[in-house]
């Protein structure tokens, strides 16, 4: 392993340990998307906080440094629970700013529904956004459609080769041409260290329920989108399909010349924006 991923390494360990605390400023909770982990938020992460902010940066199950195995999760409920607990452990007055990026979008919107109170803008990067108008099993079907090739990409079978797969993990290929492909080579080979397998989940009416939202409680969260133009896994016209269909948004806001990986591709901008929304929420 190359010497500066040693050090981020173990620079994320401890940002995954507890939050970055400030005495003052808001409090952001960075939620990564499939594949990935909280190491991939490092840039902002660390530009959130040097701007005075107190920065959360959420492990998922069976992603980065979580000792989950991806075997071991058979139900979404599983993946975002280390989110969920987070989000409990809240003292009762204190709000969160949440970023969910990509696939993080589901966990994002499920923390909506069940702590609209303790969160004061949810904002969706290049995400999949839950609304009682769209769920999940209907993005999945959305997605499915348009991505097809997935090149280089494996899936396991850990129930056995007549089963669905319950697994998936992005090949170097793929990850450089779909998601990293304006984004600085030394993040690629860090993520080519450090993504792992995401869990795939066959029981659509579990699925279905375990992501459910309403306008009730997720509708009362103000919501911002960032789109990613240059996207090529989640396409610009897909994520203006999403924001038809999960909004309405207080804000949509827009990032030129960037990739799917919006936190490695556009650091500066993306943190700029987050800044903005500090001030303004």
């Amino acid at each position: 392993m190359m010497k500066r991923e040693m050090h981020l390494i173990h620079i994320l360990f401890l940002l995954t340990l507890s939050p970055l605390v400030c005495v003052s400023g808001e409090h952001f909770v960075l939620v990564h998307g499939a594949y990935h982990g909280a190491w991939c938020w490092y840039n902002v992460a660390t530009m959130l906080k040097s701007a005075g902010h107190n920065v959360t940066t959420a492990e998922l199950a069976a992603s980065g440094i979580n000792p989950i195995q991806v075997q071991q999760i058979r139900q979404i409920s599983q993946y975002y629970e280390p989110l969920i607990t987070f989000m409990k452990s809240l003292p009762r007055k204190e709000k969160v700013i949440i970023v969910g990026h990509s696939i993080g979008g589901v966990s994002t919107s499920v923390a909506m529904e069940k702590f609209p109170h303790k969160i004061s803008v949810a904002v969706f990067v290049t995400a999949y956004v839950l609304s009682q108008n769209l769920t999940y099993p209907t993005i999945r079907r959305e997605e499915a459609i348009r991505i097809t090739n997935l090149m280089d990409s494996k899936l396991f079978f850990f129930d056995g080769p007549n089963k669905p797969a319950t697994a998936r993990l992005l090949g170097p290929k793929f990850l450089a041409s779909r998601l990293y492909q304006l984004s600085p080579p030394e993040d690629l080979t860090l993520a080519l260290s450090l993504v792992r397998p995401d869990p795939l989940y066959n029981d659509v009416e579990l699925l279905k329920k375990e992501t459910a939202v309403t306008n009730d409680r997720n509708g009362r969260v103000p919501k911002v989108f960032i789109i990613s133009k240059s996207d090529k896994l989640i396409t610009e016209d897909f994520q203006k399909w999403i924001i038809e269909r999960s909004g309405p948004f207080d804000e949509v806001k827009v990032i030129k010349d960037s990739d799917h990986m919006v936190m490695f591709s556009k650091p500066k901008n993306l943190s700029s924006i987050l800044l903005e929304i500090a001030q303004k929420y």
